[in-house]
């Protein structure tokens, strides 16, 4: 009964501290922060005492009637904004256009954002709204109807960048920022917009145009591929009525064909029976035949290659035999050669010698004569005339020897007159040679000579003698 009591107790205390843990853990969603207030805490990033402190993405104890526990939401939230502005050229517009934003997540933003927004979460929007407008307004002043058409991001730049810091201060973080529409009420925008307009309305006629004359040359394009699709539906279907005629004439002709066919095949068996029948004779043939006839080919060749090496061998040791004899020989005869110009070498010697001893010799006797015939050249020219004499004579008596009839005036005396004549013209032949020796000088040079050698003249009587001669032929 006791334990029971007692278990009883434990189990009731266990199901109070769960109750009351129960009560006191408090759970922070993702999207959401807890501010628990009434103890001083420190949080990171966060001054000292600040009398609250901030949880997010878990769990912690609360304790009841000491602390109080409120809610911060960290969703997204927008605003409409509907701005009324005047441009820097004076034109009003109206600016509509659409901000997300947030608290932050670091806890310096939710500690800002409690402290403005944890009991009023519902006018976020709307103070967002004129911290917009007013930035919205100032932008825009400065701005012209052109500038904020052609690049609404820098608008939507600036607007961002001018609240920033507001926003901070307010724990807020901006995600998105879009101007939708810029509405014009007089008109202005409307108006630069017409000439592009008409341009663009005239590009489009334009277009319209070429999209037309496309349209019709597809048109006719398509026109004639029809026409040309029909002929050659037309064609093929000429091509199968020839192919069908053409199997037709190939069914009427097939009993033909096929006779035909099964004759070629006789005909080709036959001829195949003929081949075999000659490839076995053919065989036959090699058996009986041809391979006898090769080995008895075969027998004689290499017989014969076999003498042809004997030759071979037996015409290469006779010519080595040669060569060895050829060797021997060309050894004497060079030695004999070697011998025979040596002899002829000391003969040469011998006979160029003599020559210039003959040499020497007659350069001797003719640079004597020479030294003589400058002493007394008189002396050496009678002594040559002498030598020579007979000579002379019988040149002078040759003339005589074709003489056939010789008629003399005058009797002996006029022989004895031309002999003299003769004799006297031998003379002057002498003086001229002395004459001419002279002026040549000792040396050779011509210089006249110191001496002149008369000539001999006929006297008058030898003038008036007269031969008459009558030379006949010497056969005669």
């Amino acid at each position: 009964m006791g334990i029971g009591i007692l278990a009883g107790a434990v189990v009731g205390a266990v199901v109070v501290l769960i109750v009351l843990f129960k009560m006191m853990w408090r759970v922070a969603e993702p999207n959401e922060a807890l501010i628990i207030s009434g103890s001083n805490h420190k949080n990171e990033g966060l001054g000292d005492g600040m009398g609250f402190r901030i949880v997010t993405g878990r769990g912690t104890l609360v304790v009841p009637g000491v602390q109080a526990v409120r809610k911060l939401s960290l969703d997204l939230n927008e605003t409409q904004l509907q701005v009324e502005c005047v441009t820097h050229q004076g034109i009003p517009l109206k600016v509509r256009g659409v901000v997300i934003f947030k608290v932050g997540d670091d806890f310096v933003s939710i500690a800002n954002a409690a402290r403005r927004f944890l009991d009023q979460q519902k006018l976020m929007s709307e103070r967002v709204h004129i911290v917009f407008a007013g930035h919205l307004r100032a932008i825009v002043g400065g701005l012209t109807v052109e500038d904020m058409i052609r690049d609404r991001e820098k608008l939507t730049g600036q607007a961002r960048s001018a609240c920033g810091t507001e926003m901070e201060k307010l724990g807020l973080i901006v995600d998105s920022l879009q101007i939708h529409e810029i509405e014009d009420p007089t008109g202005y925008i409307k108006n630069l917009a017409a000439p592009h307009a008409a341009a663009v309305q005239r590009d489009a006629r334009i277009a319209q145009a070429e999209a037309n004359r496309l349209a019709t040359e597809a048109e006719q394009q398509a026109a004639a591929r029809m026409s040309e699709a029909t002929r050659d539906s037309e064609i093929l279907q000429a091509g199968y009525q020839a192919e069908r005629d053409q199997a037709g004439a190939r069914a009427r002709q097939a009993g033909p064909l096929a006779e035909a066919a099964s004759r070629q095949e006789v005909v080709v068996q036959e001829t195949r029976v003929a081949e075999l029948e000659a490839h076995r004779k053919e065989q036959q043939l090699q058996a009986d035949v041809r391979k006898p006839a090769d080995a008895m080919a075969y027998e004689t060749r290499t017989l014969a290659e076999a003498e042809r090496d004997a030759r071979i061998s037996a015409a290469q040791a006779k010519a080595r035999e040669t060569e060895l004899a050829s060797a021997a020989s060309a050894t004497a005869t060079r030695v004999t050669g070697e011998a025979e110009a040596a002899a002829a070498h000391a003969k040469g010697l011998a006979v160029a010698e003599a020559t210039r001893a003959k040499g020497l010799a007659e350069a001797e006797a003719i640079k004597a004569r020479a030294a003589a015939l400058a002493e007394n050249q008189e002396a050496v020219v009678a002594q040559q005339l002498a030598e020579r004499w007979p000579e002379i004579v019988e040149a002078g008596a040759s003339a005589f020897g074709n003489v056939d009839q010789m008629v003399l005036l005058n009797g002996a005396d006029g022989m004895a007159d031309m002999f003299a004549k003769a004799l006297t013209m031998g003379g002057t032949g002498l003086g001229l040679a002395r004459q001419l020796l002279a002026t040549m000088g000792p040396n050779g040079s011509d210089r006249p000579a110191s001496t002149a050698v008369p000539t001999a003249r006929p006297t008058p009587e030898e003038e008036v003698t007269t031969v008459e001669i009558t030379v006949g032929d010497a056969d005669a």
